[in-house]
């Protein structure tokens, strides 16, 4: 249709004497005869973009009509062509994402086309702040330290990063030293609405982190993507996914006194796991709701992957408006927002029953209590009485339980490392306050603040030996807590500012001391950390720290100060304060009085300002100091950190014949539930003894330069060696040891050999043989971070296949994207039903014709005994577009072709 057919473009006003235009949803379900205001929010808002981008090409007619006639049971088949604002990304998602961009610059450049055919069509922020590391701690220069560290690991990353910035017109950098990307989306470049011409649309976005879902919490529709299905976006491609399901959250009530948003959102998080919520939509409503700040919104928005949602969706209000006015927005800016969300009808939040969701889960806000989280899932949720007991538990049950190997009687065991430091099992070794999820909202931050002048004040102190950091996710954070005092007392304890960035949340916590690591490995302790943070998989936060708790800030500080996680902090002391006097938490923890009365320092309109002003203004001599090559296209100078990636190997305008099934193939891993892309494919340390140590040894790298798997994500040759080398990945084809513990790490039994060697090692001799391989797994496959090198490691390797009992959304997309299929395993069946031990050989039957969208295929298991037998497993291609993408051997290939045609 022309985008007149239906009458929709109409006028709004904007201020005094001032209109704009803008595609009324309104005048459209009016033209359609449909009651669109009883539509999910969220819903609007992607029906907007629907019907403002309708060409009758790539968005048609078609898509406007079946999205406006949403229903809330309604079979979801079809799919949604979502085309995007903008995009956001971080560095250890944007280098490998950019280097994409430069190969395909090199593609058409080959070809004597022009290289700026390959330019983003949207604008793009890249924000530099996964690269920082604490190196240096409770030391008043640690912020300088790190930072000049950082700089002199990442320099040949963020040369390239600068080459980009003058390569590619719509390419900006938020260089490093501003905080986190979410941090710095919410409160800078999310601009509410958006202009072209004199025509307003909302602001919408994917970005290369799963945690991209924290702008729902101002009303902005985006989620996290990985870096190939960002880059389609980017390129012009529209962002595909199936009609969803929305779930509505009905918020009852508020808060009580001593809870914090980190409680709230540990306990959604537990809640909405229970509920099954992967894939879907969700949508708070309800007068709760409506009682939340809007930084308390944007905690619950952010950890929307914890809980397995694609958002976590807050609609806009006046407490979006005033966070808009606190944090230095333009009126213009305001008064555009405001009218226009109150034009489309789509201004304030839902009262019970105005909406039609899916299905609703209700929420009483006086139910949540304090809590943590742990000690491997953020859906873990514990009361905090009931820490010390559960912690005791663990260790109760059997080794092959438990996962730590351990008994009960190792709880008292004291242990005394090289340098007389004494240490037991669930002592805390790493406290962060850290992360976007918390460091965004003053309140939390405030009573992190208050709980330290108390405990200071107090007479309590933290053991020397715990390595305590704080990194906000911006400037603005250290600038309201000088301001109200607190930040001196933070410092006394311990959590001075080491960093801006996400540090320890995403394994950049820094080293241990050797004589720790060595007292750790010696005698198999079970050391603890505590962070602020919304991930606490096994091996993310140290690889040596077994047992790893998300608090809120203030709970980090008070767990600090008590030194281990068997002390229960409801009835016992939190430590000992002036003259050996007891003092526990109730005596240190703020009331919400004492916030509220520090929150006028936090929502500083000029500080903002000032603040982000800097971002193309002054952002300091070390950004300033980086050289770059100059050009359009890259001319990829010898480097361990940045090289031209191989998925353009062999390019040609027409695709080769797509895989039609598979046939004699082997196990590469078989793997039990809740595999994350962290078990994938690390970003923290890489052991030397591994594949990828050993290869930057043969290159000449030493250890102490090694940084981490993150910071090498530019280098395929790092990657594809790193990928299932998580040092707490068990692969059931390795025997279990003695006591019946299962073995770590990633190895796994090469077929018909039968010798051990690590997963790269056997994967290149089976490529080398031209054996196919598969991967086996369990519930939730590839949960966690939306990492796109936990597919392309996995395609790297040869592997042909990943079948599983049900994967997460952002990691099955990205098999897909990468040209590997994605299966499920139908009813009852699994790895366990079905004796799938990795000695057998593999066919896959069913798609050699035309691959359809979630057909049924058949897995062949040939074992070892001579018998076989046929297995019905789903294909989870899921739409059409996605045929498409496995048709071209991914999506960068089917992108690049329509770019060059």
């Amino acid at each position: 249709m022309s985008r007149n057919t239906l009458n929709t473009l109409k006028d709004f006003k904007l201020s005094a004497g001032q209109k704009g235009k803008f595609y009324s949803l309104p005048a459209l379900g009016k033209s359609l005869g449909v009651n669109v205001s009883r539509l999910p929010v969220s819903i609007r808002i992607v029906l907007e973009s629907v019907l403002r981008n309708c060409d009758g090409k790539k968005v048609t007619e078609e898509h406007v009509r079946q999205l406006a006639n949403w229903r809330p049971a309604g079979e979801r088949t079809d799919e949604i062509p979502f085309v995007v604002s903008r995009v956001v990304l971080q560095d250890f998602t944007g280098v490998p994402l950019l280097a994409d961009l430069a190969a395909m610059r090199n593609v058409a450049s080959k070809m004597g086309l022009d290289p700026k055919n390959i330019e983003p069509l949207v604008p793009v922020d890249l924000v530099v702040d996964h690269s920082v590391t604490i190196d240096h701690y409770r030391d008043p220069n640690a912020l300088d330290l790190n930072m000049k560290l950082e700089f002199s690991r990442n320099n040949e990353r963020y040369q390239f990063m600068k080459w980009g910035m003058q390569a590619f017109d719509t390419f900006g950098v938020v260089p490093p030293g501003f905080g986190i990307v979410h941090q710095v989306n919410l409160e800078y470049l999310a601009r509410g609405v958006h202009k072209a011409g004199d025509t307003y649309y909302p602001d919408t976005l994917v970005g290369t982190d799963s945690h991209t879902t924290m702008i729902n919490g101002i009303g902005v529709v985006g989620w996290g993507v990985g870096g190939i299905e960002a880059e389609a976006g980017m390129l012009g491609q529209p962002v595909y996914f199936l009609t969803p399901d929305v779930v509505g959250v009905n918020l009852t009530g508020v808060l009580r006194e001593g809870c914090t948003a980190t409680d709230l959102v540990l306990t959604i998080t537990e809640l909405l796991r229970k509920e099954k919520v992967v894939g879907k939509f969700v949508e708070f409503f309800g007068e709760g709701t409506e009682s939340l700040s809007l930084t308390d919104r944007a905690t619950i928005a952010n950890m929307a992957p914890e809980y397995g949602a694609t958002m976590g969706f807050f609609p806009v209000d006046d407490a979006t408006v005033e966070y808009f006015e606190g944090t230095g927005r333009t009126p213009d800016e305001i008064a555009a927002f405001q009218n226009y969300f109150k034009a489309q009808d789509m201004y304030g939040v839902p009262k019970e029953g105005e909406i039609d969701y899916t299905r609703i889960v209700t929420l009483d806000l006086p139910s949540v209590s304090p809590s943590l989280a742990g000690p491997k899932r953020p859906q873990d949720r514990i009361e905090l009485g009931n820490v010390k007991n559960n912690f005791a538990e663990l260790f109760s049950k059997p080794t092959t339980e438990n996962g730590f190997n351990k008994k009960a009687d190792d709880l008292t065991n004291v242990y005394t490392t090289a340098n007389g430091v004494n240490v037991k099992n669930g002592d805390v070794l790493i406290a962060a306050i850290t992360s976007c999820t918390n460091t965004s909202n003053p309140s939390v931050m405030l009573a992190a603040g208050l709980l330290a002048k108390k405990a200071v004040e107090a007479g309590l102190t933290v053991a020397p030996h715990i390595k305590t950091s704080l990194a906000p996710g911006s400037r603005v954070v250290t600038e309201y807590l000088n301001a109200a005092g607190l930040l001196p007392y933070m410092e006394k304890l311990g959590f001075g500012v080491t960093a801006y960035g996400c540090t320890t949340c995403i394994g950049n916590a820094g080293d241990l001391t050797p004589e720790m690591n060595a007292a750790i490995a010696e005698h198999d302790i079970v050391a603890s950390a505590v962070l602020s943070g919304n991930r606490n998989f096994e091996a993310r936060i140290h690889p040596n720290i077994r047992s790893n708790f998300l608090a809120s800030p203030p709970l980090v500080v008070a767990y600090a100060i008590a030194g281990n996680m068997t002390r229960d902090l409801m009835t016992e002391p939190v430590g000992k304060g002036t003259g050996g006097r007891d003092v526990y938490l109730g005596d240190i923890w703020p009331t919400s009085k004492e916030i509220a009365a520090m929150m006028k320092h936090a929502m500083n309109a000029s500080v903002f300002k000032a603040n982000y002003a800097d971002v193309k203004g002054a952002p300091g001599k070390l950004w300033e100091n980086v050289s770059t090559v100059e050009g359009q296209v890259y001319n990829w100078p010898k480097s361990t950190y940045i090289a031209e990636p191989p998925f353009f190997d062999d390019f040609t305008m027409t695709p080769k014949a797509a895989a039609t099934g598979v046939v004699g193939a082997r196990a590469l891993g078989v793997f039990g539930d809740s595999i994350t892309t962290d078990h994938i494919s690390p970003a923290g340390s890489i052991q030397e003894s591994g594949p990828a140590g050993q290869w930057l040894l043969a290159n000449g790298v030493l250890k102490a330069d090694f940084n981490s798997y993150g910071s090498r994500r530019g280098n395929h040759e790092i990657m594809m060696r790193g990928t299932f080398a998580n040092v707490r990945i068990k692969n059931r084809m390795i025997p279990a040891k003695a006591d019946g513990s299962a073995v770590e790490g990633g190895i796994t039994v090469h077929q018909p050999s039968g010798e051990t060697m690590s997963i790269y090692d056997a994967a290149m001799k089976y490529v080398a043989d031209g054996v196919p391989t598969m991967v086996f797994g369990g519930e939730e496959y590839g949960t966690g971070s939306s990492r796109d090198w936990a597919a392309k490691g996995t395609q790297l390797l040869g592997v042909k296949a990943v079948i599983t009992r049900s994967f997460e959304r952002i990691h099955r997309s990205n098999l897909v994207g990468m040209g590997v299929l994605p299966l499920q395993f139908i009813g009852d069946d699994s790895v366990q039903s079905l004796a799938i031990t990795g000695t057998e050989v593999f066919d896959l039957k069913g798609l050699e014709g035309e691959i359809k969208p979630q057909q049924l295929a058949t897995l062949v298991i040939h074992r070892a005994d001579g018998s076989s037998q046929d297995v019905t497993v789903l294909l989870r291609i899921d739409t059409p577009i996605e045929v498409d993408y496995y048709k071209h051997g991914g999506i960068l290939p089917f992108v690049l072709r329509q770019l060059l045609a």
